[in-house]
């Protein structure tokens, strides 16, 4: 999961798929994590109002901090989520020529949203956050729904 600065949209993301990956009973299979296309933030904690906001619908971001996207992660991880094309543009940039299959937005997996970004809440109110998790709900669950048709039985 990616963002810009790795402190809200992509470490609620992180923290939702995380969540759905356990209850799925997949948390040995599936590896999720969140990285920043920029370095504002490395070694911070997500953002206070994320983190409330998660927690009120039971996704726990405390143990995460921020870190950089590098061309290492397009190695590590099968699939590489953007919540916008600027940072689509900014992950791009560092992506291998060879792993650019694996870029994609966030939004491409939703089913009951239309919309083609995650909207950065940061400097915004507090139905920017919940907007947030709508999508990002949403987003996870047609991940997870799509997994389970590639392989049936694979994925719970």
């Amino acid at each position: 999961m990616v963002c810009m600065g790795n402190i809200c949209r992509s470490p609620t993301a992180h923290g939702v798929l995380a969540q759905r990956v356990e209850d799925a009973g997949l948390a040995g299979a599936v590896q999720v994590d969140s990285a920043g296309t920029h370095g504002y933030h490395i070694g911070a904690p997500p953002d206070a109002r994320s983190q409330a906001h998660a927690l009120r619908r039971g996704y726990d971001l405390s143990t995460q901090r921020a870190r950089r996207l590098s061309a290492a992660d397009f190695g590590t991880f099968d699939l590489v989520l953007v919540m916008d094309g600027a940072n689509e543009q900014a992950a791009r940039a560092v992506c291998p020529p060879a792993q650019r299959h694996k870029l994609m937005r966030l939004t491409d997996f939703c089913t009951r949203h239309a919309a083609s970004e995650v909207p950065d809440p940061y400097y915004g109110g507090d139905a920017g956050f919940e907007q947030v998790l709508d999508l990002v709900e949403d987003a996870c669950d047609g991940l997870l729904a799509q997994l389970r048709a590639l392989r049936p039985g694979a994925v719970g």
